[in-house]
């Protein structure tokens, strides 16, 4: 089969690999459709995931057909259309039992897939724990409730956004929400926050004129802060300190995983607020308790359990969200490294989610 491999630093290369086959009662074998890039890819090919290695197969997130199941799966068939999660749980270890999927004790638990273990952006992929790691589409008559390449959203861009960002960030009903990095995430953490929670004041900030229209087009945000300008972080930050009134944000979503960003989220979280970190860091950062202490803020960073993804699908499938103007680049499985290239030169592209059509 072809497989989108991570060949070396910086580098995927097309290759052909042996397709998978069944290891364990619970696994499944599914035929890819639709595979998306996330940023953690980059991040993968930039050396910042050290658990990644070169000679990975790529990709954790993804929408395909049953191919083949282990004899312990059941409430699933050969033909269905399932998401595939981009976290593997067995169920029952005690972290899953206490919701906490992303640090399954099993071998094969948590984010392994495009991990420790090969990923989606194949022509077929090896899932574990099949039965609690994929969810089947809905279909009203002969038609999907959700288009197959929307869905691939669910996988992890909508489960992260809400799991490591709305809801620890206390989002509710009137409160302030300013969102740091109008990417896929950061977009569908504004696009949640203000559709489901209500909140009086919800802010995007980003460097990319194009991101910050898209939000404004989405209803995402009430004002949006360009922080690309001469004054840079500084200007923005007084904006932002104008449109809270002087008080800062309640909620503080930090979506882009970059020392800045993290500083930033610091400087603008109000008293009593929370700062959820979703963003990727490769770099330290500086924690600044010496004027936080006392603040009664809470910090909160995580990695998604996706024990979301079954109540954001209902929503995607009842029309009250919609993940699809996020997607806005779809390439053949032939052209994958432009697919690639066009990610990595997201500004210039005016790109959000990237999808690979892999059949």
């Amino acid at each position: 089969m072809k497989a989108i491999v991570y060949s070396a630093p910086n580098t995927i290369t097309v290759e052909e690999r042996p397709a998978p086959t069944l290891t364990h009662p619970t696994d499944a074998i599914i035929r890819m459709q639709h595979s998306s890039i996330c940023g953690t890819d980059l991040h993968i090919l930039k050396g910042d995931v050290s658990t990644a290695q070169p000679g990975l197969i790529l990709g954790h997130e993804g929408v395909g057909i049953v191919h083949s199941l282990g004899s312990a799966v059941s409430g699933l068939s050969p033909g269905d259309q399932v998401i595939l999660s981009c976290v593997s749980a067995c169920g029952v270890c005690p972290a899953c039992r206490g919701g906490l999927y992303s640090h399954c004790e099993d071998d094969e638990g948590g984010w392994i897939l495009g991990n420790t273990i090969d990923g989606m952006q194949a022509e077929y992929v090896r899932v574990p724990h099949a039965r609690s790691s994929l969810f089947k589409l809905g279909t009203h008559g002969s038609e999907k409730l959700v288009k197959p390449r929307t869905a691939a959203l669910l996988s992890d861009a909508f489960p992260t956004a809400l799991e490591c960002g709305v809801k620890p960030a206390g989002v509710k009903p009137a409160s302030s929400v300013v969102v740091i990095g109008a990417g896929p995430v950061g977009l569908a953490a504004a696009v949640m926050a203000r559709s489901l929670y209500a909140p009086s004041l919800v802010v995007v900030v980003d460097r990319n004129a194009a991101r910050l229209e898209m939000a404004r087009a989405l209803g995402a945000a009430h004002e949006v802060v360009d922080c690309s300008g001469e004054g840079g972080d500084e200007e923005a930050l007084g904006q932002l300190m104008r449109l809270s009134e002087g008080k800062g944000f309640d909620s503080v979503i930090e979506a882009v995983g970059v020392p800045g960003s993290f500083e930033m989220a610091q400087e603008v979280v109000a008293v009593g607020g929370a700062i959820a970190n979703v963003g990727v860091h490769g770099k330290k950062v500086d924690l600044h308790l010496e004027r936080l202490w006392d603040r009664n803020i809470s910090i909160h960073a995580s990695l998604v359990d996706t024990t979301s993804t079954p109540m954001l699908l209902r929503l995607f499938e009842t029309g009250q969200l919609d993940g699809s103007p996020l997607i806005t680049h779809v390439f053949p499985f032939s052209k994958a490294e432009q697919a690639y290239e066009t990610c990595r030169a997201a500004a210039k592209e005016k790109a959000m989610k990237i999808i690979i059509d892999i059949d």
